[in-house]
């Protein structure tokens, strides 16, 4: 199973979540960075579905787009 989904499909997926889950993408993104310190993103994904019930999607699209954001903080 690949662990990215295609750009249209990351973008759909994000647009959902805060209607299906009642919270931002800035409140998932800042549950991440201050989660346990996950090496692995798959790790990642199993403790945001274990901790916050969050479909498997969900938390895929949400710890993809953070990885996305930390990389581009990097390149700055």
């Amino acid at each position: 199973m690949s662990l990215v989904f295609s750009e249209e499909t990351h973008r759909n997926m994000l647009s959902r979540i805060p209607d299906c889950t009642g919270r931002e993408i800035s409140d998932w993104l800042r549950a991440v960075e201050e989660g346990p310190a996950l090496i692995r993103f798959e790790e990642k994904v199993s403790w945001l579905r274990s901790e916050h019930n969050l479909a498997y999607g969900h938390a895929k699209a949400i710890v993809h787009e953070y990885d996305l954001r930390r990389a581009a903080r990097r390149l700055l």
